[in-house]
């Protein structure tokens, strides 16, 4: 388990969760290009920006908006709580550029 941000992170099954964020969606936010890591995946957008889908242990998603430049990483927005049938529309909505 890895904790981040007072959140317990757990290992994810990342076919699943394509699965879940829906194939045209992920077609949408990176162009089909997905990075699998142990927590989850990162869909990376463009101009360094990023989304990364973590399953945490209350089997909801954390859905961030990530800026990466020079080997740093901004996190700009989380969504927290996400649930299985939410999680591709709110993954979509962390690729848009747009502060809301």
């Amino acid at each position: 388990m890895t904790t981040t941000d007072s959140a317990v992170l757990v290992d994810c099954d990342n076919q699943t969760l394509l699965a879940q964020i829906g194939r045209m969606n992920v077609l949408a936010i990176s162009g089909g290009k997905f990075l699998n890591r142990r927590t989850g995946v990162t869909l990376p957008v463009k101009y360094g920006f990023a989304v990364t889908v973590d399953l945490a242990a209350n089997d909801t998603y954390i859905v961030r908006r990530t800026f990466s430049r020079s080997g740093r990483v901004w996190i700009k927005k989380t969504w927290t709580d996400v649930y299985a049938d939410e999680v591709g529309t709110v993954a979509y909505k962390a690729s848009c550029y747009l502060d809301d």
